[in-house]
């Protein structure tokens, strides 16, 4: 693979695009999805994720990553760093380049009368910039994870719904809760094969904190809280019962949390409960979506 393709890791895509993909969903329902929107939405969102990937490796490459020897597909970084593939220089400018993508996307909507679209990217990219960077660095002090809920779920239904709809929305804003409690999910199972780096590095993150024995505790109360707030959108807001489709995915998470449940001292046998959490938050996501779709016409 291309060093610089691999650089971005651009298959966690999915954590960002999907929740673009529901805000067009239920914009699309209220009758104002707008195709245009839309693939500036998936250009800006793409552009703040991808620099976030390219500045977590950047940081990274200075803390956990050099003396992490239990890299898998999903965790550990893309590597081209310490492979001496990219020059660190060149992932940082990467990443300020993606930076300048999503701001322009936001700067063009602000100026075709979406104003808001720039207070919202900018909240996108400094939930980035905090979680890898100094000062904050929040990945290392046990908030990375809250923040990349409110960032790659709520945010981003909420965001692309006020851009489709010059608006904004408390169910665009509740869709979102399922992929963040999801994506959540991905970035806490792929601590697993980290902790050992993680806490000889001083990265401080919740599974370091508590320990892998009781974090898959609460890798399970994650999971399953992305399925009871289905539930939640649908008693508290009366919104369509089409959204339970979404369930379609909790064989997938239930196989996740099994395999985590039993291996999660062995880094190579978790690999496939990595896969299996991914493809959950898209499974989920697609399902979700599809529900929205189908109640504009009034199954």
């Amino acid at each position: 693979m291309n060093p610089y393709v691999k650089a971005v890791r651009a298959p966690f895509l999915a954590g960002s695009v999907i929740p673009v993909v529901i805000g067009s969903i239920f914009a699309f329902e209220q009758g104002c999805f707008s195709f245009a929107y839309f693939f500036l939405c998936i250009s800006g969102i793409i552009g703040l994720h991808l620099g976030a990937n390219l500045l977590n490796d950047y940081f990274d490459a200075k803390g956990s990553d050099p003396i992490n020897m239990r890299v898998t597909p999903f965790s550990g970084g893309s590597r081209v760093i310490q492979d001496g593939e990219v020059p660190a220089v060149t992932v940082l400018i990467m990443a300020l380049v993606f930076f300048g993508i999503g701001l322009g996307t936001g700067a063009w909507l602000a100026l075709v009368g979406r104003p808001l679209a720039i207070p919202i990217g900018l909240l996108g990219l400094g939930a980035g910039w905090a979680y890898s960077a100094p000062p904050l660095k929040l990945m290392d002090r046990g908030w990375g994870e809250i923040i990349i809920f409110f960032a790659f779920g709520p945010l981003i239904t909420l965001g692309t719904f006020y851009v489709m709809s010059g608006s904004l929305n408390w169910i665009a804003f509740m869709l979102g809760g399922p992929q963040g409690f999801f994506i959540s999910g991905v970035i806490w199972i792929n601590q697993f094969p980290d902790f050992e780096a993680d806490k000889k590095a001083g990265k401080r993150n919740l599974v370091v904190r508590s320990g892998p024995a009781t974090a898959r505790i609460f890798y399970l109360l994650i999971m399953i809280s992305g399925f009871f707030s289905v539930i939640f959108i649908i008693g508290i807001f009366q919104f369509t019962y089409l959204i339970m489709l979404s369930f379609a995915a909790l064989p997938l998470a239930v196989k996740a949390m099994g395999i985590l449940w039993k291996e999660y001292l062995s880094y190579d046998r978790l690999i496939p409960a990595q896969a299996l959490t991914i493809q959950t938050l898209i499974v989920h996501g697609l399902f979700l979506s599809l529900g929205v779709f189908l109640s504009h016409f009034n199954f």
